[in-house]
């Protein structure tokens, strides 16, 4: 059998995603996960703390609630409904950090859940804290020396 023709078959036998509806999924449950943090925003922000604080403890909690519902499954349940609508929050980065540590905490704590914690989330932090240096000193080249 050749590659076209292999390929040929793959894309004849494989069950064909319904995108409208996956769309309208992800759309529905990311607002409300983005709905949920304003709310938890106003909390904050009922309770006393400034704009800045409150966006940090609402950031701090949603991590802390997807790192939970990771922890229970019920994460990737969510997920195979919501697709990127659960993956583009900040509580997909949460996920990616908190399933492969439950993952692999059968091979202890240094090699399983150290060494493998950060195998989807490590580039992004990398590429993510890259991007900021990069960005920072074209700002301060804008600011400052122009």
């Amino acid at each position: 059998m050749t590659e076209k023709r292999y390929q040929q078959l793959v894309g004849e036998l494989s069950p064909k995603s319904p995108m409208w509806k996956d769309c309208f999924n992800a759309f529905w449950i990311g607002g409300l996960i983005c709905t949920l943090g304003q709310l938890a925003m106003n909390g904050f922000k009922a309770l006393g703390l400034d704009k800045t604080d409150a966006g940090t403890a609402t950031a701090m909690s949603l991590v802390a609630l997807s790192a939970l519902l990771t922890g229970l499954s019920l994460y990737d349940n969510i997920a195979k409904h919501a697709g990127a609508g659960t993956l583009v929050p900040i509580t997909g980065f949460a996920n990616s950090i908190a399933a492969p540590a439950v993952e692999f905490k059968t091979e202890g704590f240094i090699l399983g859940v150290g060494a493998k914690m950060f195998t989807i989330a490590g580039p992004v932090i990398v590429y993510g804290v890259s991007a900021s240096v990069v960005y920072g000193i074209i700002y301060y080249f804008c600011q400052f020396v122009l």
